[in-house]
Formats: structure tokens, C-alpha cells, sequence
């Protein structure tokens, strides 16, 4: 087998053009499960600047100035208004990498001469450069779809799983959102920095008969429009979608526009009261709560990411004592959320008639 010899730098660049295909092209999108949480997220991310050891914002849910009633020299009562509050989120460094060997490139038949000059660079055939993106493209599709699929699990679960990782929408939506501080803010003495919850023992039963599950969702729609919120992220796992399809079903007529030609529920994808379609989250279902939805408006809780380490690029040199060949990506940042009460979480019970 005749061994052609690429340089570092070329394979540097090749790599790096396949890291571009992987992060730009259409490769990224044909994951072997959806992930409507981390594409919604990643879509909408922020940036801030370096130089910061936290993301802060104000945030103001109390009010003190009030009209009262006064008749000629009655006194009056003048307030100084202090009810501003910041919230503050760390930001976390995240990495992944790859590693090959020169023995793996060998037995392929690919040499890698890394001086410093460049010696033996050779003119490369439409073979040659076949031979080593196949090789090196088996390994960097194993680093993006795993590296997707750790954020999509970081970015749901609830930080408790390692200091190091952003705490994720579990920390911020929140089962039993009354107590603990979010962002810096105690959630139990400002009622306004709460979610919407009904889960547990306030978990929803549905009902074909009556509708109990459609009707209590518009209701939350509701309230979580009542201070400005928009929700129109509305993500469910498997048995919370089969519980809303058996009343759909139950009591409506099969239509793709909804009842009576309008965009309230309907078949084919499910959508209510105007905040989009009800998507089906697997990674719902991986994290045992399939009987689980989240209503979430994306202008209140988002990505930050600081500037310039979006999915940021390296090739870290080789150490001298061994002939190993690195890749990686880092990303930096955190999961904020500026407003609490324009998101909801709701479990059904899975006994129902």
C-alpha cells in the first residue's frame, strides 16, 4: 500500500471543513431523534461580551406608588418607590473533542508529516483526499451528534448532575416553583418570579367526556398571557400527547384547520388557542416524564452565549511524546430567563377515562 503524506496543516484544514459541513450544512438537521427544545434554543440564542463574571438584568414585580383619597387639608402620603431586583446567572465553559492517531491514519493508508516545514507536500488526488475525509468524517459526525445530544440533555435537566454544567430549563421552570431562588431571586417571598405549575398532586386528569385536559390548558394559556407573556413553544412527551389526542378525537370532527375551519384544535398536528403547535419532545420521554408538558415563551428564557464562543474551533498541537491528533469545540454560556410567569409546566395522570 502506497502511503500518501499529508502535512498537519492540511489535515487541520480538512477537518475544519468538515467541522464547517457539520455545524452549517445539512448534516446537522438529520439527527437520529428530534430535539425541538435545543433547536428552538440554539435558533434564538443571545450573545453578551466577554470580560463578565455574570449575566445580570433587572427585573421589577412590586409596586409602592398608589392614588388615595384626600379632602381639603387632609395629609397625604408621598412613597419612595425601591422594588427593582437583578438577577445574575453564571456562565459555564462547555467542551468537546476528538482524538485519532497517526497508527490509525497509517493503516489506512494516509501518512501525516508534521514538521514544522512541510516537507514531502505533494499535490493531492481526488482520492487521496477522498480517503481521509471518509476516515475523518466517520469521527467528527460521532463528535457533532454527540456533542448535540449532551446539550440537549444539559439544556433540560437540572444542573444537579455536575457543578460544571449550565443549569437547565428544569431550574427554571419548576415543579414546585414557591420556593428556592432562581437567577439570585427568591422565588417564595416574590410570588411574581414564579412559573405556572400542575403537576403531582395538582396534576391534570383527563377526560373524553368533559375535555378536562383542552380546558384546563386554555385556561393556563390564559394566565400565561395575563402579564404580557407569549408562549409559543408547547412541548410534550408521549403520554401527554396521547391524552390530548383522545379528547380531541373524542369530541371534535377530523379537519386539518380545526373546528369550524378555525385555528383552535385540530388534527394532524395539534394546535390551541393561537401558541402554535403541541410538539412531541423524546428527550421528555428519556427523562421518565412522558406524562409531561412545557408552555414556554422563548423572549423570557433564552441561550447566552458569549461572543465569539459559539461551538468555537480548535486543533490543540500535538504533545511531543505522543503521535495522537486532536479536534474539539467549545461553546460559553448559560440558560437565563428574564420573566418566570409566561411559563408553565403540566403533568397528567396516565389513569383516565
Amino acid at each position: 500500500m502506497t502511503t500518501n503524506f499529508f502535512t498537519s496543516a492540511e489535515l487541520a484544514n480538512m477537518t475544519n471543513s468538515l467541522l464547517d459541513f457539520y455545524m452549517k450544512g445539512p448534516a446537522m438537521a438529520q439527527t437520529l431523534q428530534d430535539r425541538p427544545l435545543y433547536d428552538a434554543m440554539r435558533a434564538r440564542q443571545k450573545t453578551f461580551p466577554g470580560g463578565k463574571d455574570l449575566i445580570r438584568g433587572n427585573v421589577k414585580g412590586d409596586y409602592t406608588t398608589e392614588f388615595m383619597g384626600y379632602q381639603y387639608d387632609d395629609s397625604v402620603v408621598y412613597r419612595n418607590p425601591a422594588n427593582i431586583k437583578q438577577f445574575s446567572f453564571e456562565y459555564f465553559e462547555l467542551h468537546a473533542g476528538i482524538s485519532f492517531t497517526g497508527t490509525e491514519m497509517k493503516r489506512a493508508g494516509i501518512g501525516i508529516d508534521d514538521t514544522l516545514t512541510g516537507e514531502r507536500r505533494n499535490s493531492r488526488s481526488d482520492n487521496e483526499l477522498q480517503v481521509i475525509t471518509d476516515i475523518l468524517n466517520d469521527k467528527i459526525d460521532d463528535m457533532m451528534e454527540g456533542t448535540a445530544r449532551s446539550f440537549n440533555s444539559i439544556l433540560w435537566r437540572d444542573g444537579s448532575q455536575s457543578s460544571k454544567v449550565f443549569p437547565g430549563l428544569q431550574a427554571i421552570i419548576r415543579d414546585d416553583p414557591t420556593t428556592g431562588t432562581i437567577g439570585g431571586i427568591d422565588a417564595a417571598g416574590n410570588t411574581w418570579w414564579r412559573n405556572r405549575s400542575k403537576v403531582a398532586g395538582n396534576k391534570i386528569t383527563p377526560s373524553r367526556a368533559n375535555q378536562t385536559l383542552i380546558q384546563t390548558l386554555r385556561n393556563e394559556i390564559r394566565q400565561l398571557r395575563r402579564y404580557g407573556g407569549k408562549p409559543t413553544i408547547w412541548l410534550a412527551g408521549s403520554d401527554f400527547m396521547t391524552a390530548l389526542e383522545a379528547e380531541v378525537t373524542a369530541k371534535g370532527n377530523y379537519s386539518m384547520t380545526g373546528f369550524s375551519g378555525g385555528k383552535d384544535v385540530s388534527m394532524g398536528e395539534i394546535s390551541l388557542n393561537g401558541i402554535g403547535t403541541c410538539k412531541y419532545e423524546p428527550t421528555l420521554d428519556d427523562l421518565g416524564r412522558s406524562a409531561f408538558c412545557y408552555m414556554i415563551d422563548p423572549k423570557d428564557i433564552m441561550l447566552m452565549v458569549m461572543q465569539g464562543e459559539d461551538m468555537k474551533k480548535h486543533n490543540p498541537a500535538r504533545p511531543p511524546e505522543k503521535y495522537v491528533y486532536y479536534q474539539a469545540v467549545t461553546w460559553t454560556g448559560t440558560l437565563i430567563a428574564k420573566k418566570l410567569n409566561s411559563h408553565g409546566v403540566y403533568e397528567i395522570n396516565t389513569t383516565y377515562s
